[in-house]
């Protein structure tokens, strides 16, 4: 059994979301286990150098995992041939201009999404990529949620019959900053820094109704922006000049209608933070990040309209809780698994490639022009 390295420069990783899933729970979880085994035996060991803007925290942060490298120069990273794979998880509005580097470098890509804050950028990345004949990826990690995965079976074995709608609940109350801290940092609410719940979460919707249910055909979104006025991490106020929560109906192909709401600025009462309810001709089903019931259609209660008592019928009892059929591994480290036996050569091909990020992006351009226009937008096919 040999070991064998991949190089990898991870960009942007001090922040929330890159250093607790794809640094902690993902590479240094991969690297603490021995490297990630594969088909011939032999194990392959991430080796990854932290790049950033700030090397004490890089310092900081690679002293906590294990891991001997970091750095402030992204360019020199770019022009070392021992790294093979460029990973980004920085700033939005950087990104695209940071994906080019790294093709014209020569290194495969691996970055979260948006892939760019515009559709013509995401295109010509996507484009450069298919030129330059990289590997190339794109994060969609809630596809690989427990409830998503156990959604996704409930579809597949037919048990829905035909689907007629999709609705999803998104969100929860993120304070403004005066009563208590903001559990989301300021730049999500400043036009300037690549902010807003549209850019952010349309993305997602995209690959979500996609994969699951039908791929989106046209938008109609309406956006928000409910608190104007937040104060940030230094305690200074600021005006928030982007949405904070949209209203989006999508139609898909097929014939199913969706509609997500997506909100920071909501108070939870469902079953989790995201919920997706799933109506179809012979049952329906509801799914949260980790859990999933069903109702048939013959276990559907037959209710009767009368305000003038209390309602006799409990609408909870009556769902099935989907079971843990299998283990389920931390979404994002089973998508960076899947991606590097694709780097690797194990497998040949990746399905979210940057041409999936694309679409994401359309969607979210779209559902800005329709807040912007006041209409509904199609979405035309993609040239590759």
């Amino acid at each position: 059994m040999a070991e064998r390295r991949i190089g990898i420069i991870m960009n942007g990783v001090t922040g929330r979301m890159g250093t607790n899933q794809h640094l902690v729970r993902s590479i240094a979880a991969i690297r603490a286990e021995g490297g990630m085994r594969l088909a011939n035996g032999d194990r392959l060991m991430p080796d990854p150098i932290l790049v950033g803007r700030n090397r004490e925290k890089l310092e900081a942060l690679a002293k906590a995992h294990n891991i001997s490298r970091v750095s402030t120069d992204l360019d020199a990273c770019l022009a070392d041939p021992k790294d093979e794979l460029f990973f980004d998880a920085a700033t939005t509005l950087l990104r695209a201009g940071q994906l080019k580097q790294a093709i014209a470098a020569g290194k495969h890509i691996y970055t979260e999404k948006p892939s760019a804050d515009t559709l013509v950028e995401a295109l010509e990345v996507a484009r450069l990529a298919k030129a330059a004949g990289i590997k190339h990826g794109v994060v969609q990690d809630k596809l690989f949620l427990p409830g998503l995965r156990k959604l996704k079976m409930v579809i597949d074995s037919g048990f829905l019959g035909r689907i007629c709608s999709v609705k999803g609940e998104f969100g929860y109350w993120v304070f403004e900053g005066d009563l208590q801290p903001a559990q989301r940092p300021s730049w999500n609410y400043k036009a300037a820094e690549g902010g807003g719940i549209i850019l952010d979460m349309l993305c997602h919707w995209r690959y979500v109704l996609d994969n699951l249910f039908g791929e989106v055909e046209a938008v109609s979104c309406l956006g928000a922006t409910h608190i104007p006025t937040r104060i940030d991490e230094d305690g200074k106020p600021y005006q928030a000049d982007v949405d904070d929560a949209a209203y989006a109906t999508f139609q898909l192909k097929g014939g199913v209608i969706a509609h997500i709401n997506s909100s920071w600025v909501t108070r939870v009462r469902r079953d989790d933070l995201a919920t997706f309810q799933v109506d179809g001709t012979h049952g329906s089903a509801i799914a949260g990040l980790q859990k999933c019931w069903t109702q048939s259609r013959v276990a559907t209660p037959k209710p009767v309209w009368n305000p003038d008592i209390p309602q006799p019928i409990d609408f909870f009892a009556g769902w099935q809780e989907v079971p843990n059929s299998q283990d389920y591994p931390n979404g994002f480290r089973a998508q960076w698994e899947m991606f590097l036996r694709y780097m690797v050569g194990e497998t040949s091909s990746f399905p979210w490639d940057l041409m999936a990020g694309a679409k994401g992006v359309q969607l979210a351009e779209a559902g800005l022009r329709s807040w912007k226009e006041r209409r509904w937008i199609d979405l035309p096919q993609l040239e590759g």
